[in-house]
């Protein structure tokens, strides 16, 4: 989906060189996703919106509860939170044992989860802790 909650076609992060890419994994029934990491999301979101060098994603990123953590749900949790980010969804296929591709691939520990990759393509951070306000002093620092 896109910022405004529009159905798109996939995304893909090649096609956003030059820019720095924050991705953050979630699943709707995560209570930490809505606890910490939605909120840490707005949060960069919100002081880092007038910065052209940096895209947000957010990726449910489903590797259990399928039947919980539909599309649905996501475009529920993207609309609670007021995110005009893209949104998508990823459970993967046989090649990745059938979890998200962004987890297999990134080698994520579960949800909440924050992917950062810089200009070059290079993952520079990738946990579930994250200090909001470290981040975003970070950010701010991307031209």
């Amino acid at each position: 989906m896109d910022a405004n909650g529009k159905d798109t076609e996939p995304i893909q992060l090649s096609n956003f060189k030059q820019k720095f890419i924050v991705l953050y994994c979630f699943q709707s029934w995560c209570p930490g996703c809505h606890k910490i990491g939605l909120p840490s999301l707005q949060q960069m979101v919100t002081a880092l919106k007038n910065n052209q060098a940096i895209k947000f994603f957010a990726i449910q990123s489903v590797f259990e509860g399928k039947n919980q953590n539909t599309f649905e749900k996501l475009k529920e949790t993207q609309k609670q939170y007021k995110l005009e980010i893209p949104f998508g969804q990823d459970e993967g296929d046989e090649s990745t044992q059938n979890i998200s591709t962004v987890m297999y691939h990134y080698r994520t520990g579960g949800t909440p989860w924050f992917i950062f990759i810089n200009q070059e393509g290079k993952v520079v951070f990738n946990d579930f802790h994250l200090n909001t306000e470290k981040a975003i002093e970070f950010l701010q620092t991307i031209k």
